[in-house]
């Protein structure tokens, strides 16, 4: 299959995505957008193209903060979910889990309540209008330390709303050791939010133990580094618990791997792991969802098979209903068939 035959395929196919963060989604010109109007100026190029210029991990969480620091508003937000909805189109994505990273916002004395209303007439607007689901996960943050971690999964409790599925635990984990968010995360599960972690993405594979261990994360996002970590991999495949990969982000962090030729998603998939696929940040790597799958149909010898079989695990590994899940299954192969169907001349 060549890429222009491949592209149609994964275009046609409905597919989930549950590692995505929402303000990494904004567009360049939206970005020159918001920050003309938080400046008063327009934005050179030379500034856009050291803003994405980082080279590491930390790098790129100073970028991404430096981003939020140019939404001057909650009405602001829904600029930036104009941007997901053409994302989520252009895509074919029809479900997503999105984070939401309120820290910064927060100490920039915004309201929790009117940023998470602003975000919800988005979601329930773009559901009504092009039928496609997204839930939100609060990222409570490493960077900022458990205080602010318990902060802002209280403001999540209060807030109560029926878009916000759980929390997860974003940022540098070397800044912020799954150990100093035990108590949040205990808080969390008693209170009957689902609870994901970033673990193993710059780290070594302690991190992920500790996440699943300490924190009792339902998925790990990430967790490249349990592939250096034989035991580890076997728990992982044995429990079927999900990895959020995003392997585009990983090349870019470089902590692991530098080229999508040697990222180990194919060793975790033909070891039995329960895989995803997603982009983390797309606008930030100029990667898409599609372009992700291309990447390992082409450079990592997974075969259309293999593809749709993680398409699958995206729904498969969402918090969604048995009904649901099965329901999106049923609508991927069924998308799968009549593409074949309709292109005989290719083979997968």
């Amino acid at each position: 299959m060549n890429k222009k035959q491949f592209y149609s395929l994964l275009k046609s196919v409905p597919k989930a995505e549950i590692h995505l963060h929402s303000e990494a989604v904004m567009t360049r010109k939206t970005i020159r957008r918001l920050y003309k109007s938080c400046q008063g100026a327009a934005m050179t190029t030379e500034r856009m193209n050291k803003l994405f210029s980082y080279e590491d991990l930390n790098g790129f969480i100073n970028a991404f903060l430096t981003v939020q620091s140019y939404i001057s508003s909650a009405d602001d937000l829904k600029i930036v979910f104009d941007d997901i909805r053409t994302y989520l189109e252009d895509n074919n994505i029809v479900y997503a889990e999105l984070f939401f990273a309120p820290s910064s916002f927060l100490k920039r004395g915004y309201d929790f309540h009117t940023m998470i209303s602003r975000i919800s007439e988005s979601i329930s607007n773009i559901e009504k209008n092009d039928k496609r689901t997204m839930r939100l996960l609060i990222d409570v943050s490493r960077t900022f330390g458990e205080e602010n971690a318990m902060n802002n999964l209280n403001l999540t409790i209060k807030e109560n709303n029926p878009y916000i599925l759980g929390i997860g635990l974003g940022g540098a984990e070397s800044k912020g050791p799954a150990k100093d968010f035990e108590r949040v995360f205990a808080k969390a599960r008693k209170a009957g939010l689902h609870v994901v972690a970033h673990a193993g993405e710059d780290v070594e594979s302690w991190s992920i133990k500790d996440a699943l261990h300490l924190l009792k994360a339902e998925r790990i996002g990430h967790g490249i580094t349990a592939a250096q970590d034989p035991e580890l991999v076997k728990e992982m495949a044995k429990d079927q618990i999900p990895f959020e990969i995003c392997p585009t982000s990983n090349t870019f962090t470089k902590k692991v791997v530098s080229r999508i030729q040697d990222h180990p998603i194919r060793q975790l998939y033909d070891q039995g792991c329960f895989v995803t696929v997603n982009t983390d940040d797309p606008a930030f790597f100029k990667v898409s969802l599609i372009d992700e799958y291309w990447n390992l149909y082409s450079k990592l010898h997974f075969t259309a098979e293999d593809i749709r079989k993680i398409i699958i695990n995206g729904f498969k590994a969402a918090f969604i209903s048995d009904s649901a899940k099965k329901k999106y299954t049923t609508s991927v192969n069924k998308a799968w068939k009549e593409w074949f169907a309709a292109n005989p001349e290719v083979t997968e």
